[in-house]
């Protein structure tokens, strides 16, 4: 291995370092906690190597959520792969994206709250951001509807399921009548 490789090879290893202590702080304390003073305290390097990856918090807010859409990507693949026929499948979609939302939501928070400076919905969005709204489009086109454009009928299942992640997240509606929210949405909104 040459020099220039391990190198390489450290440097990636600091910035998945950095990462997975932001998202374990905001994780912990929210995302007010982290800074990029108790990062570098945190993972024992100084401010400098932390900037010399990031330019900021902004930054790492965009890297988080990028990381994120990745994750959430492959959880609703596996999940409409699981799942046995076109209702099944959009239940598991749903399901999912609600449980990722849940189990993660500094993550969350990342992708779809704060200022990560990423573009949504444009030529220069992030591929990891476009996969994410592939792995529902991919499986929601078949129950759109016939004079509905796939993409319009994603983007309005995807803001349902964000209403409701956040909504339920923040106390506005019970947990308990989850799974029935969850019913009615796939019944009224696909055709299936």
């Amino acid at each position: 291995m040459s020099v220039q490789e391990r190198k390489e090879r450290e440097r990636a290893g600091r910035e998945r370092l950095i990462l997975a202590t932001a998202r374990e702080l905001a994780e912990q304390q929210g995302w007010d906690a982290v800074t990029t003073r108790r990062l570098a305290e945190r993972i024992e390097y100084s401010q400098p190597v932390l900037y010399s990856h990031f330019r900021g918090k902004r930054e790492i807010i965009g890297a988080v959520a990028l990381e994120g859409a990745a994750e959430m990507a492959a959880a609703l693949r596996a999940a409409a792969s699981a799942a046995d026929g076109p209702r099944a499948r959009v239940a598991a979609l749903a399901r999912t994206y609600l449980d990722y939302a849940e189990r993660n939501p500094a993550v969350y928070d990342a992708m779809f709250q704060l200022d990560g400076g990423l573009a949504f919905a444009q030529e220069d969005t992030p591929e990891p951001l476009k996969d994410a709204f592939a792995a529902l489009l991919e499986n929601l086109g078949e129950v759109a509807g016939d004079d509905v454009h796939p993409a319009l009928f994603t983007e309005l299942f995807w803001a349902s399921l964000h209403g409701l992640a956040t909504l339920t997240r923040s106390g506005r509606l019970p947990q308990a009548d989850a799974d029935r929210r969850v019913e009615l949405l796939v019944d009224r909104l696909a055709v299936i």
